[in-house]
């Protein structure tokens, strides 16, 4: 059901492929009314994400076609279903990856909700925030403050931050540790903050130019070409590119013991591993998935204290396919954000 002919503004997959074909379309769609449960937002500022991207060009499947990607969502509530407590009109909050969970496998009883089977995901599975209007799960948003911070540096926290912060947690990262970080993007600008917060010594591995200047600026030690070995041996790596290629480089370059987590949601193949270079004396590679809604709340909990440097690139709502087709090619230095401020939501 619609709510009473409400209609919202809205990005859609309508051809997944690559950029240069433009696989998006701006659209007009019937926004439902919110269910039990749910929250009707009017979004301020959406970021974009590498999963976006993936998504457009059809790394992954469409789960329905005319998807709206996003999951960086920033908004206000404008109205509540049914049985929904905790929140109400003019609430700020946040719409992040995790949608839906079944809340009764062995996973989501043992707190490992990011593996359940029935899990749903933002802009993937339901609707997203690349449009003007979105229905949420209110047990799967965050509530956000409403300290005067601005909706363009809390955006990719929800995303970006949560996934590298889950990174960092599966690297086992010990304290005062040497972490390396292949790919600057999005996510790892933020997790290398968060990093050299808690006391490590960051060395960037990345084929940008511009990207190693930023993590100079933002502390790292370091900041080599993706493929370059770091200056020391590392305790534990994150890679965030989605190259397989990148993962015997990252493996070659771990210490005894070392911890290497692939960030991304897609990878390309990986080629052969040699067992004495890369995965002898107890080197492991470990994959993340998605994320529990414990991290995000833990990790909004420690940078709320952090002078955390979140560096975007606005673009206007219209240009959501131009600001992916940036990411696709590298161009975007930080996070970029879709700004809805400043428009009516519905009609």
């Amino acid at each position: 059901m619609t709510g009473h002919g409400r209609e919202t503004e809205a990005w859609v997959v309508e051809s997944p492929g690559p950029m240069d074909t433009r696989p998006l379309r701006l659209v007009r769609k019937a926004v439902p009314d919110p269910g039990p449960g749910e929250l009707l937002v009017e979004v301020d500022v959406c970021g974009v994400c590498r999963t976006d991207l993936h998504l457009a060009e059809g790394d992954l499947a469409p789960r329905a076609p005319g998807r709206t990607p996003g999951h960086e969502a920033v908004g206000r509530v404008i109205a509540t279903g049914p049985d929904t407590p905790g929140f109400g009109p003019g609430d700020r909050v946040g719409a992040a990856w995790l949608a839906r969970t079944c809340g009764v496998c062995r996973y989501c009883r043992a707190g490992r909700e990011n593996l359940c089977p029935e899990s749903r995901y933002t802009g993937w599975d339901r609707d997203g925030g690349f449009a003007r209007l979105l229905i949420a799960d209110a047990r799967y948003v965050y509530a956000l403050p409403s300290d005067g911070r601005d909706e363009a540096e809390l955006a990719p926290l929800l995303c970006a931050g949560i996934i590298g912060y889950r990174a960092l947690e599966r690297a086992e990262l010990p304290r005062g540790g040497r972490l390396g970080i292949y790919g600057f993007g999005a996510s790892a600008h933020l997790t290398a903050q968060l990093a050299i917060a808690r006391g490590a010594t960051v060395h960037v591995l990345t084929r940008a130019e511009e990207a190693r200047w930023l993590a100079l600026e933002l502390g790292a030690a370091s900041a080599g070409g993706a493929y370059d070995a770091p200056p020391e041996p590392l305790d534990a790596a994150i890679l965030f590119a989605p190259v397989g290629d990148l993962v015997p480089v990252a493996l070659a370059a771990l210490d005894r013991g070392g911890t290497l987590a692939v960030a991304g949601i897609h990878l390309s193949d990986i080629p052969a591993l040699n067992y004495a270079a890369h995965l002898f004396q107890e080197r492991t590679l470990r994959s993340v998935t998605a994320n529990t809604r414990a991290d995000g709340r833990a990790y909004l909990a420690e940078v709320a204290g952090l002078p955390l440097r979140v560096r975007t690139v606005a673009y206007a709502f219209g240009d959501a396919d131009r600001a992916l087709a940036d990411l696709a090619a590298d161009r975007v230095t930080g996070v970029a954000v879709l700004d809805l401020r400043g428009r009516p939501g519905a009609t």
